[in-house]
């Protein structure tokens, strides 16, 4: 038997449900999503990007959307990985030094230059830097450039992953995964939102 569905368990959708009947209603949709997932983090090859680098990241990118059943199982995940338990309470002090809002940044010169948003510049504080290695402090803050200032992305900061040992592979990976997250956050607890408000619907109709 596959891997359960991931969005299904995250939201909390049982087979039958009204969840679960919309979901099916969008089947391709629901199964390159699961395609996704597992190939990302059940992958046939995680020699560009181990298994315990993605649940490093993945932890971060969660945790910086605020604390939800999808941040909770990837921090599961992270500390089950005999590589990536040490790492539970550095990515756990990381995410509280990198919690902001956005996006925000500079456009290029022009007529958006008005919408400019000045915002919090991350960097992996230099006391957790030997506990997380060189390749994942240039993941997290490449992760949180990406997640708050995509605008102000450079080459430079390309260059910065090659440095710290990430490969074109690796690299092409990390940032689909970052992607998947986000994505996969924002499914979870619109799905979860409207769990709840079907709950309270069909209570109201039963008169409970």
């Amino acid at each position: 038997m596959g891997t359960k569905d991931i969005i299904d368990t995250l939201a909390g959708i049982e087979p039958g449900s009204a969840l679960d009947t919309i979901r099916a209603r969008r089947l391709q949709a629901r199964e390159n999503a699961q395609k996704s997932y597992l190939s990302l983090f059940e992958p046939i090859d995680a020699s560009d990007f181990s298994l315990a680098e993605r649940a490093a990241v993945a932890a971060f990118v969660t945790g910086l959307h605020g604390e939800s059943p999808v941040a909770a199982f990837y921090r599961e995940k992270l500390a089950a990985n005999a590589d990536g338990a040490a790492l539970v309470e550095a990515i756990k002090a990381e995410i509280e030094r990198g919690k902001t809002s956005g996006p925000y940044g500079d456009f290029p010169a022009g007529p958006l230059s008005v919408e400019n948003k000045a915002g919090l510049i991350y960097r992996v504080s230099t006391e957790r830097r030997p506990a997380l290695g060189a390749r994942l402090v240039a993941a997290l803050e490449h992760t949180h450039l990406l997640e708050f200032r995509p605008r102000d992305a450079a080459s430079s900061d390309m260059k910065a992953l090659l440095a710290a040992g990430w490969s074109d592979t690796g690299i092409v990976t990390f940032s689909q995964l970052v992607a998947f997250l986000s994505f996969q956050v924002r499914v979870v607890t619109g799905l979860r939102v409207l769990g709840a408000s079907l709950g309270r619907t069909a209570n109201a109709a039963s008169g409970a």
